[in-house]
């Protein structure tokens, strides 16, 4: 079915890709400071009018991690919104809204812990993904995790 739609795809169009490159995790209560080799896909769904996300890093002793996401329109209004689940597997909230303003995606997420702000750029040619965080009693984020990677 055709239909003339501000689609998720054609707002997401830089991010659409083969991406591989690095993560740096940031020390936490979870493990000490390290690096993974990482993996992320964009592509196209539904028409244009969603952006399948896949994620994975894969650490030096073997540890894997694996996210996957959807991003696609609110058709009640002009906002994206990020479905997701991945492989730490904790209850899944509902899904959230981005914003996207000058070619950078943000995604805050919340539960009853913590605060997770996620956010995706692509400048010449290469993608950023910056995860932070800010826990219940805390008064400011603190980073958890940045991926750098190029389209391959």
């Amino acid at each position: 079915m055709d239909r003339t739609h501000p689609g998720t795809a054609q707002e997401l169009e830089a991010f659409l890709g083969h991406w591989t490159g690095t993560t740096h995790i940031e020390a936490s209560p979870r493990g000490p400071a390290r690096t993974a080799d990482a993996e992320v896909v964009f592509t196209k769904a539904a028409g244009g009018f969603a952006v399948l996300q896949s994620y994975r890093h894969t650490e030096s002793g073997g540890i894997r991690f694996e996210r996957h996401g959807m991003f696609t329109m609110d058709t009640d209004h002009p906002d994206t919104v990020w479905y997701h689940m991945d492989s730490v597997g904790l209850p899944r909230e509902a899904p959230t809204r981005c914003g996207l303003h000058g070619g950078v995606l943000t995604v805050e997420r919340r539960n009853g812990r913590d605060t997770t702000r996620h956010t995706f750029r692509v400048n010449d040619g290469v993608l950023t993904h910056t995860s932070e965080v800010r826990r219940a009693d805390a008064a400011a984020f603190a980073p958890f995790m940045t991926s750098v990677c190029r389209r391959t």
